[in-house]
């Protein structure tokens, strides 16, 4: 154990000095190793912060939420299957509330964007209205700042008021607090803010309310745009505790099929899309980005392997005569064989780590330009990093390391 230890040491303290004596030639040959490792790190950071943001803005959606919708989540471009399906109407609200027992909630909203939100010169334009019915609460997170949420009086009776998402409360009134109780104007009407919803920051998905949005009971917002023009509507239903979603989902199908008076041979004319349809596109789609920088890190990768392996034969060939000078002395080809091979090692991992670094300091960067969305490094992909140096350190260090255990002593001394 203890003289395994001195060789590593040794091969260690050689490595280093090769990296001070022939710092060029080192450097190019560990450029293709950081390359590589730079890349399948960087890519597997960025994907990875991107799935954990975007999971985390689908799992706001509702794991066990169906969306009632004209198109499909997976329409895969059949685009003009769908586009005489008639779009969801308020007026199936009462008849999917009925039907579908196993519903906890439902609601029926819809958005229109482009909208602007007025207070006596000031305006805040290209925001979106979302017009929801009772129940909304209980579908999404509705965190408010400061103020209350709709009064069931003010649903059901189109009073004129709204919840203003963070960008407009900001942009109109600076604190939530100086926010309630103001009038704004909103499609030409007069418009009472009774609640302002704390900053959620950028998300990736967008997601139902986002700070540029601003609700308004749907028996108002109908009275201000032409929903039939102007609006994308759906119905959400959120099963009760203990249904399965895909419970829910079937008697939804027959519920909807009832209400458009389908025919049993007739094909669907809606969609009821859940969030695992769109986490199967999520992997489909990082799956291929993953593929793509693995691609170029194994060319990146192979080229280091040859940088290294290069570097390697030059350095058995500079200490042929120290090579016969140790064998003569008693070291074993084993010895010999592994102390090149761990200095191809240490030297991989050298260039592995400049390329984890280079990870490190881009996710600061990255950080800084967009805070609100995470990104960093996980304790796994510095691992990965670090474990794919040490294997291409052997593959590359394993010829070299084993020509050099394998020199004659005599003819090793005599060499120049």
């Amino acid at each position: 154990m203890l003289s395994t230890l001195k060789i590593l040491w040794s091969s260690f303290k050689m490595a280093l000095q090769e990296l001070r004596v022939n710092k060029l030639r080192t450097f190019l040959s560990l450029l293709g190793i950081t390359i590589g490792i730079f890349c399948i790190i960087a890519v597997l950071t960025v994907t990875g912060s991107m799935e954990s943001n975007i999971r985390k803005d689908l799992n706001t959606l509702g794991n066990n939420v169906i969306f009632l919708q004209k198109w499909p989540w997976d329409g895969d471009g059949e685009w003009w299957r769908y586009m005489n399906r008639p779009e969801p109407k308020y007026s199936e609200l009462k008849a999917v509330k009925e039907k579908v027992q196993s519903a906890d909630a439902v609601t029926f909203l819809f958005s229109s964007g482009g909208r602007k939100v007025e207070y006596g010169s000031d305006y805040m334009e290209n925001v979106e209205m979302l017009a929801t019915t009772a129940d909304l609460e209980k579908l999404q997170p509705v965190d408010l700042a400061a103020g209350r949420y709709f009064s069931p009086t003010e649903l059901t009776n189109g009073s004129n008021t709204v919840i203003l998402g963070a960008n407009i409360w900001e942009g109109l009134f600076y604190t939530p607090e100086a926010s309630v109780g103001k009038v704004v104007r909103i499609g030409g009407r007069n418009t009472r803010v009774i609640g302002v919803l704390k900053r959620k920051g950028e998300s990736l998905m967008g997601g139902v309310i986002n700070d540029n949005t601003f609700i308004l009971p749907y028996t108002f917002a109908r009275t201000i745009i032409d929903e039939r023009r102007f609006a994308d509507p759906w119905i959400m239903v959120k099963a009760k505790p203990g249904i399965a979603i895909g419970q829910l989902k079937d008697e939804l199908t027959g519920a909807m099929r009832a209400i458009h008076r389908l025919k049993p041979t007739q094909e669907n004319d809606f969609a009821l899309n859940e969030i695992t349809t769109a986490q199967k596109e999520l992997e489909s789609v990082f799956g291929a980005i993953n593929l793509g920088g693995f691609i170029i890190a194994f060319f990146s990768l192979l080229v280091g392997c040859f940088g290294i392996a290069n570097i390697m034969f030059v350095t058995v060939k500079e200490r042929t005569n120290i090579i016969g000078l140790k064998k003569a002395i008693g070291a074993r080809p084993g010895i010999i064989l592994l102390e090149f091979l761990m200095e191809s090692v240490l030297l991989s991992m050298i260039g592995g780590g400049l390329g984890l670094l280079f990870v490190f300091i881009g996710t600061l960067i990255a950080q800084n330009m967009f805070a609100s969305f995470q990104i960093a490094m996980s304790p796994w992909n510095i691992i990965l990093g670090f474990s794919i140096s040490g294997v291409v350190g052997v593959i590359a260090g394993f010829i070299p390391a084993f020509s050099a255990s394998r020199l004659d002593p005599v003819v090793a001394i005599r060499s120049n």
